[in-house]
Order: structure tokens, then sequence, then C-alpha cells
């Protein structure tokens, strides 16, 4: 399958070999930042405005056109798909994701039915397929990571403890390894949906795998991140895998199966490259709140990012997602500082790192 925008900087990146600048992209690039996404966003959650494609075509455009940045993300939301079918999730304005009957024993299974994209989330599939009718750059699809989702289903609103996430899995490992395989179809269904209508790559976000330790993780989490991404290898489109606070777990994140490893901005680069396996790329790891502190704090901290990346197989990101609070301007400054980067070159003969099942690593 011939992944569109293959020669771009971020395509190429990903895929380990040589591109002309390196790329850049920002997690929450399309949101609250932006005065253009205030005066187009209207009322209702982000649930609401997912749901009506022309307004979310509009809001992923935004930052590419404003920022010039290599990628765009899908503007969409790790619980699209268990709010579409019917599990009851909402998401809160100021608050995050709720449930309105949290999941607690096996028969809550039932409620997690299958993904159908054409009858259950077809504004998705209208959205991506216009954005890759007008976008100049690779599109970025996502899915939530089962953990991730799983711990908002069972919480049922965001937590900083994940109490009952982690006594049902240490309780009935049995049921909890039931859920995340339920989730996982579920991600697999909506990232394979996305990639048919055209996006270029997907990330898998895990965003509070970090509240695990390794051992847990690799146990617990493990093999259902690994079906996810197993579940699109075949499609050809280079595959991301981010979590917060997972500097222990990199190398774990890594064996699930992505060809890019993302990486908040507790862990500089150049450590997280010491436990991934060799020619994995990273993506990160400027953090937020820096860029939100002005544009002498973003540029020292910003080049100090580019060295530890290296040059070569590296996505300049965020840590994590851009605050509400960050002054737009520093982030079209700082997409001109990384384009002006280059770094060593990846020699053109090298061979990408293989991670599906049964791929070489080095």
């Amino acid at each position: 399958m011939e992944t569109p925008h293959a020669e771009s900087a971020f395509i190429l990146t990903c895929r380990g070999r040589p591109a002309p600048h390196t790329p850049v992209w920002f997690m929450r690039q399309a949101g609250r930042s932006l005065p253009e996404y205030r005066a187009v966003r209207g009322s209702g959650t982000i649930l609401d405005a997912i749901a009506r494609p022309d307004l979310a075509c509009e809001i992923t455009l935004q930052p590419v056109r404003r920022y010039g940045v290599d990628a765009a993300i899908l503007y969409s939301d790790i619980v699209t798909p268990v709010h579409a079918i019917g599990f009851g999730v909402d998401v809160a304005p100021g608050v995050g994701p709720v449930v309105d009957r949290p999941f607690r024993d096996r028969s809550d299974l039932q409620r997690l039915r299958p993904l159908d994209p054409e009858a259950d989330t077809p504004y998705v599939l209208e959205t991506v397929e216009a954005l890759v009718g007008e976008l100049p750059v690779p599109l970025i699809g996502f899915a939530g990571a089962p953990f991730t989702v799983a711990s908002y289903l069972i919480e049922g609103r965001p937590t900083r403890t994940w109490v009952r996430t982690k006594a049902l899995m240490h309780t009935d490992e049995p049921l909890w390894h039931d859920l995340l395989d339920r989730l996982a179809d579920l991600a697999i269904t909506s990232l394979r949906s996305q990639v048919a209508r055209g996006a270029a790559a997907v990330q898998l976000f895990d965003s509070w795998a970090g509240a695990l330790s390794p051992a847990d993780y690799e146990r617990y989490v493990l093999p259902a991140s690994t079906k996810v991404l197993a579940g699109v290898a075949d499609l050809g489109v280079p595959r991301i895998h981010f979590g917060v606070s997972t500097g222990d777990l990199l190398g774990s994140m890594a064996a699930a199966g992505a060809e890019v490893v993302g990486v908040d901005w507790r862990t500089p680069l150049d450590v997280a490259r010491s436990r991934v396996p060799a020619g994995t790329v990273l993506q990160g790891n400027l953090d937020p709140a820096v860029v939100a502190a002005g544009w002498a704090a973003t540029e020292e901290a910003a080049t100090e990012v580019l060295r530890a990346g290296g040059g070569s197989r590296h996505v300049f990101n965020l840590g994590h997602g851009v605050l509400p609070e960050t002054d737009p301007a520093t982030l079209e400054r700082l997409v001109g500082l990384v384009h002006s980067h280059t770094g060593p070159d990846v020699t053109p003969d090298a061979e990408p790192t293989d991670h599906r099942p049964g791929g070489g690593r080095p």
C-alpha cells in the first residue's frame, strides 16, 4: 500500500530514511491556544464538534496553515469509538471523559460491542476523506490504547491514582485481559478505517501507562497494545506509540511494534535512545510548559532537544500537548527553528527497523 505523502519529511523520518530537515508537529496543535479555533469551535462538547465533519476538518487544518507543521493530526478523541458504540461516555468541558455507568464486572463486557465505522463513526471517515483531499502534509490518525481507555471506563472520570483500575487488574486478571482485548479490537477497527480513508500514519495514545511499574505494564498492558499495533501492521503506514511518564517503559513500548516511540519531556532523547532498539525513531520531547513561557526559554530548550535527538530518526514534538496558555507566535518561531535543523544524515542504504511480528531488530 503506497503511503500518501511518502516522500514528505515526516514519513521519510518515521521510516528511518534521510529527510531534508527534522520534521515537526505538535500534539494538541489544533485547539484552545489558537484564536481561529476559538472563533469556530462553538458550544457543546468535543464529541459534538467531532461529529461535524466540516468543523472537524477546519480545526485540523488550522495549525497546518498557521505553523507550517509537517503533519496534521485528526481532530478527534480517544473515547470516540466507545462513545459511538453507546457505552455511555461523554467528555465534560474542563474535566475530561466521564462515564455514566462505569465498568464494574463481567456483565459490562456486553456493553462493548464491535465497532462498525460505516454505521457508528461515519463522520470520522468523512472528515478523514475531506482532509486528505486538502492537506499538503500527511494526516495522522489515532486511537486510545486499551489501558488508557480502560482506565476511563473503570474510574468513570480522570484520576490521579487509578485505584479501581489497578484493583481490577490485580484481583480479576482474566476479566482485565478480556476487557483490554475488546478495547484492542475497537482500536484496530477504528485505526484501519482511518487508514482506509487516507490517513498516512497512526498514533496509539497510552496517555496514562506511566502509572504502571515496568513489570505490571509488561504483564497487564503490553499484550493488548501489541495486538493493536500488529493489527494495523499490514497497512504499511508508520505507527507511533506514545505515553506520559513512560521513561522506564520505553523499551517495552518499542517492543509492542511501533516504528516510532514518543517520549515525554521527563526523559532526555539521548537517554531514551539507549532504552529502545537500535534504529527506532523517537518523537518528542520539548516540555509544553517551557513553550508557554515564551520564546527565549523555548529556543534554548528546543535547541537542546534537537541536539539530544541527534538529527536523524527524530520527529520533533512536545512531550505532551500544547497548553491553552501558549502564544501561537512562539510555536510559529519554533517550527522555523526546527526546520532549519538538518543534523547528521541517515545512510541512504540503511534499512529501517522492522518492528512487525517476526521482523528483525538490530
